[in-house]
């Protein structure tokens, strides 16, 4: 049915009306309370309850436009961005305390070789680990088959296609140890003087 032939029916119209309603009062709730404006699925919906249905640590949160697929394992109090791909498929595990930022694709299957043989060849499938206390910033793609230590930073825009260590501080395409990340009693910093 399309939508005009929709919106003809007395109930589809009445219905509408009601969402536009809970939209504006969500709306005017989500800007008054914390400047935001969100989608309205993401107005409706509880990014913490999502990552809870879907078995993740307490305190770790979803929102509602992150696609997620297949077993996906996640610690506590991590933060998935709008607009991610999280290809659990393969199997994934990401730790406790990162930061999966808006946009980040990670994949664990690719249908490359399956597609250039006609289907002859399998999806190729292999699992990804990130390690804890890990921020993976804005339109970053992490290929399948890698891990990614505790504490490293991926910068933003980053195709990563391989493993690195923890402490590293991530960039390129395809990615490289560009530093060091340097946590101390008080403070951290990021060393870059030996290119990793």
């Amino acid at each position: 049915m399309d939508r005009k032939k929709a919106l003809e029916n007395k109930n589809s119209a009445k219905t509408l009306t009601e969402l536009q309603n809970l939209h504006a009062d969500l709306f005017s709730a989500f800007k008054t309370q914390f400047n935001r404006s969100l989608p309205f699925t993401d107005e409706v919906f509880d990014r913490w309850e999502r990552a809870k249905d879907l078995g993740w640590g307490k305190g770790s949160s979803v929102y509602d436009s992150a696609y997620i697929f297949g077993e996906t394992e996640v610690g506590e109090n991590t933060w998935v961005g709008p607009f991610t791909i999280i290809d659990g498929s393969g199997g994934l595990t990401i730790g406790d305390n990162c930061t999966i930022s808006s946009g980040v694709h990670i994949y664990t299957h690719s249908n490359l070789k399956q597609t250039l043989s006609g289907g002859k060849l399998p999806i190729e499938r292999e699992a990804v680990k990130i390690g804890s206390c890990t921020y993976i910033a804005p339109q970053s793609i992490l290929g399948m088959g890698i891990s990614i230590g505790d504490h490293c930073v991926v910068a933003a825009n980053s195709f990563v296609s391989q493993s690195f260590p923890d402490f590293s501080i991530i960039a390129g395409n395809p990615a490289k140890i560009i530093g060091r990340v340097v946590i101390t009693e008080d403070d951290i910093s990021f060393d870059y003087s030996n290119n990793g």
